[in-house]
């Protein structure tokens, strides 16, 4: 039985009716769960730099832009799924966005491993400080230079940075993508 959101007393979608509806389209509910968190990582970002005062750095900014992709295209994803367009468009919108919360979490990963000194990061914001023994390029460097550190975490809980979180929140909203994927191409016709 397929539950049709437009039919209620009212002609609106009833809330109850749209809460069946995604329990039974798989594709609908990651497309919502995935937005949902992709939208709370990015205002978590935000509160910890305009609440909390932790400055971001370039990488820490960079990370946000998977997932304020990762927004309007589960919104879009889940809207086709409600409005069963063609599978292979659903299907194509849910990879998508699996695909690019595999590239939040490569970031993120990235992000954690130069925090740990596992590998170098970008010259603009880690590494070593650089040698100011020349004073004709002095100001270049200055210039140059990032104020906010790539190489130092600057909030951990048990052990994690933010970067730690976003890597394993990517991979988790990463998986909940390939699940909705997975069930929408496995679903019968």
């Amino acid at each position: 039985m397929t539950v049709n959101i437009s039919e209620s007393k009212f002609g609106e979608a009833s809330v109850a009716g749209l809460g069946r509806t995604m329990m039974r389209a798989p594709a609908v509910l990651a497309a919502i769960v995935v937005a949902a968190g992709s939208a709370a990582l990015v205002a978590g970002a935000y509160v910890f730099e305009h609440v909390l005062n932790v400055p971001p750095c370039s990488l820490c900014i960079e990370q946000r832009i998977p997932h304020l992709i990762a927004v309007p295209l589960g919104l879009v994803a889940a809207a086709m799924a409600l409005k069963q367009a063609p599978r292979w468009l659903t299907a194509g919108a849910l990879a998508g966005l699996a695909l690019t919360l595999l590239a939040a979490a490569g970031l993120a990963g990235y992000h954690a491993g130069v925090e740990w000194k596992w590998w170098p990061g970008p010259a603009d914001c880690s590494g070593e400080i650089a040698d100011f023994s020349d004073a004709g390029s002095l100001m270049q460097q200055i210039q140059a230079m990032s104020v906010i550190r790539c190489d130092e975490a600057k909030w951990r809980l048990a052990g994690l940075s933010l970067a730690g979180y976003n890597f394993l929140l990517s991979l988790a909203l990463a998986s909940v993508a390939g699940w909705g994927l997975l069930r929408k191409i496995r679903r019968p016709a």
